[in-house]
């Protein structure tokens, strides 16, 4: 069956210097050929592949010119989707690649469907679905460090762990295939505590790539961290500090914040998801009450919380209901106003929350901000992430394989402690080796497939 030609614009929308119209498939030189004119070469067949080349793009119809372009082939199989593909380089604007995109539509091409070029590269075997997967978080990262921890896994890196934990699988399931056909040979196949070695150090290597996952949601997803504290202590301070510029209003008067403002901003490689909320306090204010209400609830839901005091006034009963709420959360408190005479110091808050760190700040002066945000990166990175030494997971569907083929593995060891019948053991090595697999989609259903792509942005 003749797999389709298809075709998008691979460029973000709107005015730019730059739009590009991407065509991949059989009839990519074709379609090209019967819409664009060189200026000194007439068919595109006719230059040499990967060499820009200026012209036209024509509409066949009326043969007027659509727009002035730079254009590009590569032949088969070296290509991104392993197919004939060809890129059209025209004037950035919304306006001239859609005329092109028409153009190529009308000549023989179908509109690609979400990450369909990336699809064709997976399903071609050029690259595997976790590769596959880190080109949406590449395209998405949110940092340096996490763009590089997407860039290690195109290149492999969680590919060749999974590849190799199930090629270590595949021999221990080789010898017990062995003793079962020779059980006269028995111990020259597999013996128990053989097999116990083997899947003891598959499950610490397993466990070891599940200890990243936390810090892989926080590379790909953003540390969601909440702004907590009474009204008027510094908290929309403290976000325009972080974002280095007046986003949230500040005011003298309490209660000024009563929604929740979100900004990602990166500190130190981490992205945080920072979310302002309304001051905690009793009010009868019925808007700023469902403010305080909101802000209670994302309290359950963040990574971290920075609970902000003001030094400048005794605690409260406001203040001791924030610690009430934090008491079993990852926070950082500040002790803000630090300008102004203190009323409190770290003492005070201790004897509640002996193990948080306490950090002085003011936020008229920046005393302290350079210090949380080293205890930021200290706090969930314990010290620099290497990314070129360690594989990191970040995505969540792997993570779910990873502790799927963990407890398979976790069966068998349990089977093969008891001595029980080598056909057990190999039924849950088996599970374990498939669920290992649907991580590079070796074993992967195409309806997870499908799934996997549809939240990929058309054009890639």
């Amino acid at each position: 069956m003749e797999i389709d030609t298809i075709t998008a614009i691979a460029t973000a929308p709107g005015e730019a210097g730059i739009g590009i119209v991407r065509i991949s498939g059989k009839k990519a030189i074709e379609i090209v050929d019967k819409i664009f004119k060189g200026k000194k070469i007439k068919k595109l067949s006719e230059i040499e592949q990967r060499k820009l080349t200026y012209g036209y793009i024509i509409d066949p119809k009326t043969e007027t010119k659509v727009d002035e372009v730079l254009v590009v082939y590569m032949k088969e199989p070296y290509t991104y989707t392993t197919e004939d593909i060809v890129e059209i380089n025209c004037h950035g604007g919304i306006i001239p690649v859609r005329r092109i995109l028409e153009i190529v539509l009308e000549n023989g091409a179908r509109m690609a469907e979400p990450g369909e070029f990336t699809k064709r590269a997976f399903l071609n075997g050029r690259i595997d679905l976790a590769q596959a997967e880190a080109v949406m978080d590449l395209i998405s990262a949110k940092t340096d460090t996490s763009f590089d921890v997407s860039l290690n896994q195109l290149e492999g890196s969680l590919s060749r762990e999974v590849k190799e934990l199930r090629q270590r699988l595949l021999g221990m399931l080789a010898h017990i295939e062995a003793s079962i056909d020779f059980p006269e040979h028995d111990e020259e196949y597999a013996t128990y505590n053989q097999l116990k070695e083997s899947g003891t150090e598959i499950f610490s290597n397993i466990n070891r790539l599940l200890d990243t996952v936390y810090t892989g949601k926080i590379l790909r997803e953003g540390l969601k961290t909440v702004i907590l504290g009474k009204p008027n202590v510094g908290k929309s301070s403290l976000l325009n500090k972080i974002l280095r510029e007046n986003r949230a209003i500040v005011t003298d008067v309490p209660g000024t914040t009563r929604d929740i403002i979100e900004e990602y901003v990166n500190i130190n490689g981490i992205p945080l998801k920072i979310i302002d909320t309304a001051g905690i306090r009793e009010t009868n204010d019925i808007v700023e009450k469902i403010g305080v209400d909101k802000a209670k609830e994302l309290i359950s839901r963040a990574d971290l919380v920075i609970t902000v005091f003001d030094v400048s006034e005794n605690l409260t009963k406001d203040d001791m209901e924030i610690i009430e709420l934090i008491k079993n959360k990852k926070a950082i408190i500040l002790l803000n106003k630090t300008d102004l005479k203190n009323m409190i110091a770290k003492e005070d808050i201790e004897k509640y929350l002996p193990d948080v760190k306490i950090i002085y700040t003011s936020m008229i002066t920046g005393i302290g901000v350079s210090v949380l945000e080293d205890t930021l990166k200290d706090m969930f990175f314990s010290g620099e992430v290497k990314i070129k030494d360690n594989v990191i997971v970040t995505n969540v569907r792997h993570r779910d394989q990873l502790l799927k083929a963990k407890e398979n593995l976790s069966d068998a060891i349990n089977a093969i402690n008891l001595e029980l019948p080598y056909d057990l053991v190999e039924v849950d090595l088996k599970n374990c080796w498939e669920n290992l697999g649907e991580i590079t989609g070796d074993t992967v259903g195409e309806n997870i497939i499908d799934k996997i792509f549809e939240d990929f942005c058309i054009g890639k």
